[in-house]
């Protein structure tokens, strides 16, 4: 299946010699999968030359800190990944809700970073791109062009970002100082609902043949770094736990559908914990649950469509929830007002309130669909749900502003921040969840083939294959391919032996 980016065998002999040249020239050397999953992997050469590198330096070293295993500093690796435990004082249920840290991440302090290199790399050890006069085009709502932007970079190619205009100014901000020119940030029509037009954008620029459209939305390698790094790093930080607390079990992964990358780890957990697979949306455009569109402002999960690498039939729950709960709770967690009523009135502890600034409104929302979890399968202290933050709430800032006009008249109190918690933490209910039944992951696979067969061109025998559970399990044993030509590709720059 050629055209969803599964390729295991060499595919142009001139560009792979092209791009080995280059990456010696340049001294870059590719993490293998593995090493992404488990750091421990990671050379001790590399780690003492990373050493003077700063995280958020355009230094090919950064590549081997693109794992969850970063520390505070996000300079050095730790033994578990980061990650914040949630009290109930803050959630207002007994379920251990456990949060990943995404914001440790170089370069664009998000996770995305991760899903950007899942579909480079691979591309890169087969010799279809070519950095000496490809583009990399990254068509995203969000983090994922950021992470595009920044892995393009550091591999001496160029990166275009694609996304709506209507995305926070931080983003475009930060564009603007990593993009080669500024015309390398393409601005399509609307905001976070508005993927279809991303995707007209791309198709007009497919047309010519220098660019090499990475559309996260069915890219496999999204998927499988994400059911590898961060599958197996949830399954880390829930063991680490468990070790603890021997009664522990998770119960639930949660995640906002986005791209389908993240939601793989879903499939991790089910595996080797038996947990369930929760997937988010907004409830202005309740896709999933209702086949419904609209827009919101939960900026980075996509919408009015299902993405090809979402492995439907393997998720259990669906579940819908407002941006006004997002925007509102960004300006609770994010204010010095919020931070006071939460620790003076409902006593969340220092360290949970400085984590805060770790949720972004992605996270935000992945956290309430957690709260809407336990609260629906009336979970206890010894049930666990993890879910991430894919980035923080430094990129929501301007967005926190817009909020506080349109919610609060542009000033935030102690009644508004207790209206906010009793309203968004503990008012949140179990309607507008779906437990999906067979007939419901039917419902939900088949609207995916407006977009992908009559729209995007995937062959009807491509599209039909990911209803088979099989399907997943020989798709992602491409790893095992994917490493050792990681390896050779390295052997041959000779970089690694040279650091």
């Amino acid at each position: 299946m050629p055209r969803l980016g599964l390729e295991k065998e060499l595919v142009d002999a001139s560009v792979y010699a092209n791009t080995v040249q280059r990456f010696r020239e340049r001294r870059i050397a590719l993490p293998t999968f593995a090493q992404l999953a488990d750091p421990s992997l990671i050379p001790d050469n590399v780690r003492a030359a990373l050493g003077p590198v700063g995280p958020d330096d355009a230094s090919p070293l950064n590549l081997f800190r693109v794992q969850w295993y970063n520390d505070a500093s996000r300079t050095g690796f730790q033994d578990v990944p980061a990650y914040v435990e949630l009290p109930k004082s803050l959630t207002g249920v007994d379920a251990r809700i456990v949060v990943a840290l995404g914001d440790r991440f170089p370069m664009i302090a998000a996770h995305k970073v991760l899903a950007a290199y899942g579909c480079l790399a691979p591309r890169i050890i087969t010799g279809q791109f070519d950095p000496t006069h490809h583009l990399a085009v990254w068509p995203s709502t969000g983090n994922y062009c950021r992470g595009g932007v920044a892995i393009s970079r550091i591999m001496a190619c160029r990166g275009v970002a694609v996304l709506p205009e209507g995305m926070s100014q931080e983003r475009f901000d930060w564009l603007e100082r990593w993009v080669v020119d500024s015309s390398d940030i393409i601005r399509t029509p609307g905001t976070e609902s508005n993927v279809k037009e991303i995707y007209d954008k791309c198709d007009e620029l497919s047309l010519d043949p220098e660019n090499v459209i990475f559309n996260q939305f069915s890219e496999f390698g999204n998927h499988i770094v994400h059911y590898l790094a961060t599958g197996r790093a949830l399954e880390h930080v829930f063991r680490t736990m468990q070790e603890r607390e021997p009664g522990l079990r998770l119960r639930a992964f949660t995640s906002a559908t986005g791209s389908a990358g993240t939601i793989a780890a879903g499939d991790y957990l089910k595996e080797h914990q038996g947990s369930l697979t929760v997937a988010i949306e907004a409830l202005e455009c309740p896709t999933l649950i209702e086949n419904g569109f609209g827009e919101h402002n939960i900026q980075g999960i996509g919408d009015k469509h299902i993405p090809l690498i979402h492995n439907v039939m393997a998720t259990d729950v669906a579940l819908a929830l407002s941006d006004r709960a997002t925007d509102r709770l960004n300006v609770l967690f994010n204010t010095p007002v919020g931070r006071t009523y939460l620790a003076e009135r409902r006593g969340v502890p220092a360290a949970t309130l400085d984590a805060l600034s770790s949720f972004g409104l992605s996270s935000i929302a992945n956290v309430l669909g957690a709260i809407k979890t336990a609260k629906y399968y009336e979970m206890g202290p010894d049930d666990v749900i993890v879910t991430v933050a894919t980035d923080g709430a430094a990129m929501y800032h301007s967005e926190r502003d817009i909020a506080l006009g349109k919610y609060f008249g542009g000033e935030f109190d102690a009644v508004a921040a207790s209206e906010v918690f009793g309203e968004h933490i503990l008012g949140t209910t179990t309607d507008h969840l779906l437990e999906l039944s067979r007939k419901d992951r039917e419902r939900i696979f088949n609207l995916g083939y407006y977009t992908w067969v009559e729209q995007q061109g995937v062959s009807i025998e491509e599209f039909r294959a990911r209803k088979d559970p099989a399907f997943w399990t020989q798709m992602r044993a491409i790893e095992a391919d994917w490493d050792p030509m990681i390896e050779e590709f390295n052997s041959r720059t000779g970089v690694l032996e040279s650091l």
